[in-house]
């Protein structure tokens, strides 16, 4: 049977079914360890067409070696789709499939002066295995091929038919992943997706979520000369760099509100269970600051806000990154001809990217800078599941008796991805979880991922898929 729990007296025991998931689980490690690190091998960084058409065809392998069937969409630009498809056994519920999201490229590795370990050179330590992509997503790949494994070896066939969506273009914001959906959308139907990432947080939690943040990204310019200028002029010549800090400042304050006229327009509020799940939240404010190394309060202290309910249901205006004249070693006197900054807004359900992008253009022309230019480089709009569905209930549960200890779960990810346009296409549930952790520093040098971690992520993802098909039909 695939049930793999017993309810006896309203306490949920260990079933030898489960014991015989962990048995085969730490057999087969060893081995996805070592696979983990030729894939982590690859430096496929989509933000510079790196190792595309290699990560590609070992993707493949990968899919092939654990029984899948494969196949490779590249008819509509961009890096390849990859699409697999593995059956239900004999004994399995064929009428229900089950879809897993994820990703083949990474970030970039740089600053390359912060890594302990080569970014490229998968390194273990104590138990830590570091390395570009590991937590983010190429570790979650292959504890999901690995979970597949133990279920064929435990059951002797499949629970229900798994699909895998495969892109490589997550990390650049996923711009041409939508027409895929769209096209084919009959091949990747399914009844419930897990989505790429998650992870245990600072109390060792396993932290899952619901839905995910959206994202206007932009940027914005300012030309005011053809050559850069002798500082001297600055006199008589305005300052592109001085233009464009003044326009940002008119668009947030000292306090960090946003007073983008229009920005906040058809937020969606919390539900009540949703309200109640953010409550439940673990939030460590000393703990953060360490492991970021914070050098002044949490804006959110400023402001009066829950952090909690910040990360979940407040949308962002960030500045990623600025650049304008002589930033080198030493001093050159310099009157910049051009300064342009990368603004990141993060949205949450309810905000459209281009009526924020309309809004931002709108805001600088009211305030008299209409000289600065804008350009949306990514929108991806914010997506929440339905926190009442069966499968939702059933990933948690599933999780609280793999990990032993009560789960996370959050509306959605402070995080972005392209989560809408599956839940607008294919109009099913998702939840997100993964093999990271509070200290894997995705995005970060020294990416990484725990071994004991990895392991239990196969457990829990090969018990949550053999009670699928079962908790569905609930």
């Amino acid at each position: 049977m695939y049930i793999c729990h017993i309810i006896l007296k309203g306490e949920v025991l260990v079933s030898e079914h489960l014991n015989s998931l962990k048995k085969f689980t730490k057999e087969l490690v060893p081995e996805s360890i070592e696979t983990l690190k030729d894939y982590l091998g690859l430096p496929t960084i989509s933000a510079q067409n790196k190792a595309i058409p290699e990560t590609v065809q070992f993707v493949v392998h990968m899919i092939h070696e654990a029984g899948g069937e494969v196949e490779v969409l590249d008819d509509l630009g961009g890096n390849p789709v990859v699409y697999a498809f593995f059956a239900a056994g004999e004994q399995g519920d064929a009428e229900k499939t089950l879809l897993f999201y994820n990703h083949y490229d990474v970030q970039p590795p740089e600053p390359f002066d912060e890594w302990n370990t080569e970014p490229f050179d998968p390194t273990i330590v104590d138990g830590t295995l570091f390395a570009r992509g590991v937590a983010d997503n190429k570790g979650d790949l292959v504890a999901r091929l690995t979970a597949i494994k133990v279920l064929q070896q435990v059951e002797g066939g499949l629970p229900c038919n798994i699909k895998f969506l495969l892109e490589g273009e997550e990390e650049i914001g996923s711009p041409n992943l939508a027409p895929y959906l769209e096209k084919y959308k009959d091949l990747f139907k399914a009844d419930a997706c897990i989505w790429e990432f998650g992870g245990k947080d600072e109390k060792d939690r396993i932290s899952m979520v619901a839905g995910i943040k959206g994202m206007a990204y932009m940027e914005l310019s300012c030309v005011g000369a053809d050559i850069d200028m002798h500082s001297s002029v600055g006199a008589y010549v305005d300052n592109a760099a001085w233009r464009l800090v003044q326009a940002l400042a008119t668009m947030r304050t000292q306090d960090n509100d946003i007073l983008v006229e229009g920005f906040f327009d058809g937020i969606l509020e919390l539900t009540e269970s949703e309200e109640e799940a953010v409550k439940e939240l673990p939030f460590n404010e000393e703990a953060v600051a360490e492991l970021y190394g914070l050098k002044r309060p949490l804006i959110t202290t400023a402001q009066g806000v829950d952090p909690r309910v910040a990360m979940v249901a407040k949308p962002t205006m960030t500045i990623c990154g600025i650049e304008s004249g002589y930033t080198g070693e030493g001093a050159k006197t310099v009157l910049p001809k051009s300064a342009k900054v990368k603004l990141d807004c993060r949205l949450v359900p309810g905000q459209d990217p281009d009526h924020i992008f309309e809004c931002i253009q709108n805001h600088l022309q009211k305030h008299g800078f209409e000289d600065i230019k804008v350009t949306l480089l990514n929108g991806q709009k914010a997506y929440r599941s339905d926190f009442s569905h069966p499968f939702v209930a059933h990933v948690t549960e599933t999780a609280r008796e793999v990990y032993e200890k009560d789960s996370v779960l959050a509306p959605n990810s402070a995080g972005t991805g392209p989560m809408y346009i599956f839940g607008e296409q294919l109009n099913l549930p998702i939840v997100s979880t993964g093999v990271g952790w509070v200290g894997a520093k995705a995005h970060a040098p020294n990416e990484s991922i725990r071994l004991k971690d990895f392991e239990q992520g196969i457990v829990h993802m090969a018990h949550m898929l053999s009670g699928f098909p079962v908790a569905l039909n609930k």
